[in-house]
C-alpha cells in the first residue's frame, strides 16, 4: 500500500506470507471503518467506502469481516474508533517522507513512528517538514489489458483526468482531487476495472544511491510494515542499475 513508483514492490525477503496478509487485512479493515464513519455505511452513497470494499474483496476478505468493519465504523457494533493521521519526516540523502496512518492511540503511534525514522537515519518532523514538496492528486490504476490508449483518452481524459502513463502492468492515471470521482465513475460506466484515491506526488525527485538508497528502502519497508500506517510517500528515486545492486540475492 505504498505510494511509490518502480521500487514500490521491491521487498527484502522477510517474514511469512500469512503475516504479511494479516497486516494488509488490518490496514483494509481500518480504512473500511474510517470510510464508514466519515461518509456512512451505504457504499452506494459513499465513494470512499465503495472503493474500500472493492479493495477488500480483491484481497479475498470474507464478507462477514467487511460487514463487521463497516458496522464498527458506523457505531452499530462496538469497536476501536480510528482517526486519520499524517506524519512528515526526513530520510537518508535529504529525502522527504509523508506517512498516512490510522490509529486509536495517537501518542503510541507517533512514538513508534519516530523510533522507526530514527533507526533508519531519519527524523520525524512537524507540520510543513515535507508536505511542501508534494502535490495531492487523484491517482487511478487500470490493468494494462483492460484499456488501450484511445480508451484512456476518450474516457479518462474526457472525464477530467490530467494525464496517464505506462506503469508496466497497469496504466497510471492522474487527475485533480475534484475530478477523481468523475473519472472513476466514467471508467465504471465503461466497464473498465479501476481502483483509485487521493495520493501525494513529489514535485521533484531526489536521486540517491549506495548506502543512502539502501537505508531509504529499509525506512520505507519499516514504515509500511507498521500496523497503523496506511500509505508511505517519499520523494527519492533510485536508478534501475542501483536498484538491481540492492535487490541482488
Amino acid at each position: 500500500m505504498s505510494g511509490h513508483s518502480k521500487w514500490a514492490t521491491i521487498k527484502h525477503k522477510k517474514g511469512a506470507l500469512d503475516a504479511k496478509r494479516g497486516k494488509l487485512f488490518t490496514k483494509l479493515i481500518k480504512e473500511l471503518g474510517v470510510a464508514a464513519r466519515m461518509g456512512g455505511g451505504d457504499p452506494d452513497n459513499n465513494a470512499r467506502l465503495r472503493a474500500a470494499i472493492k479493495d477488500a474483496k480483491s484481497q479475498s476478505m470474507p464478507s462477514d469481516t467487511i460487514n463487521r468493519a463497516v458496522k464498527r465504523g458506523t457505531g452499530e457494533i462496538e469497536g476501536a474508533a480510528y482517526e486519520e493521521v499524517l506524519y512528515e519526516g526526513t530520510g537518508p540523502g535529504g529525502s522527504l517522507f509523508l506517512v498516512e496512518g490510522m490509529t486509536d492511540n495517537r501518542n503510541r503511534t507517533v512514538a513508534e513512528i519516530r523510533k522507526i525514522f530514527e533507526k533508519n537515519n531519519g527524523l520525524l518532523g512537524g507540520a510543513s517538514t515535507a508536505g511542501w514538496a508534494f502535490d495531492k492528486k487523484g491517482s487511478v490504476q487500470i490493468p494494462k489489458d483492460a484499456a488501450n490508449e484511445d480508451q484512456l483518452m476518450e474516457i479518462a481524459v474526457g472525464a477530467g483526468a490530467d494525464d496517464y502513463e505506462d506503469g508496466g502492468d497497469v496504466w497510471n492515471v492522474t487527475s485533480t482531487p475534484d475530478t477523481l470521482q468523475p473519472v472513476l465513475n466514467a471508467l465504471e460506466a465503461a466497464k473498465i476495472p479501476a481502483k483509485g484515491g487521493l495520493a501525494f506526488f513529489p514535485k521533484t525527485k531526489k536521486q540517491i544511491a549506495g548506502r543512502d538508497a539502501e537505508v531509504a528502502l529499509n525506512l520505507v519497508e519499516a514504515l509500511d510494515d507498521h500496523d497503523d500506517v496506511q500509505t508511505v510517500y517519499a520523494d527519492f528515486d533510485i536508478s534501475d542499475e542501483e536498484l538491481a545492486k540492492l535487490t541482488k540475492e
